[in-house]
């Protein structure tokens, strides 16, 4: 039998933290389980910028990695560790909903979970939130967490 994995959208917001905590419940449950912890920075190719703020793209992206990874992914990730479970951390730029179901897709996970209201909150409500997209079009099972 093959290991289960669990994709976890994390964003630093509480909901997100209940997603986790949830994600963690079932990996004791399933007992041989990874825990892939996802962390997107929202990132449109198609946004305009000027000539200077493209030079300055790539330092900004080095950046927001950094400050991701010491914010919110790396506590996490090793909250996780320390309490037993087998946990992957990833990081990237781009539409989250997509992102997360790609990562599902490569991990071959059997699940993603995700918090109903994110860090971004007033902005998702507006133009459509991640987890509105994902249970329209996630290739697995998601779990939306309130």
């Amino acid at each position: 039998m093959t290991k289960a994995t669990i994709v976890v959208g994390l964003d630093g917001s509480e909901a997100g933290a209940r997603a986790l905590a949830f994600a963690k419940q079932q990996a004791k449950g399933i007992g041989d389980c990874t825990i892939a912890i996802c962390y997107v920075i929202e990132w449109s190719p198609f946004s305009f910028q000027t000539p200077e703020e493209n030079e300055q793209r790539h330092k900004r992206r080095e950046e927001e990695l950094q400050m991701a990874h010491e914010r919110v992914l790396d506590p996490a990730v090793d909250q996780a560790r320390s309490e037993g479970f087998d946990v992957l951390a990833i990081v990237k730029h781009g539409d989250a909903a997509d992102i997360l179901d790609a990562t599902a897709k490569a991990q071959k996970a059997i699940q993603i979970v995700v918090g109903r209201v994110g860090a971004r909150g007033l902005k998702e409500r507006v133009f459509g939130g991640v987890t509105g997209r994902l249970a329209a079009s996630a290739s697995v099972p998601i779990t939306i967490i309130p």
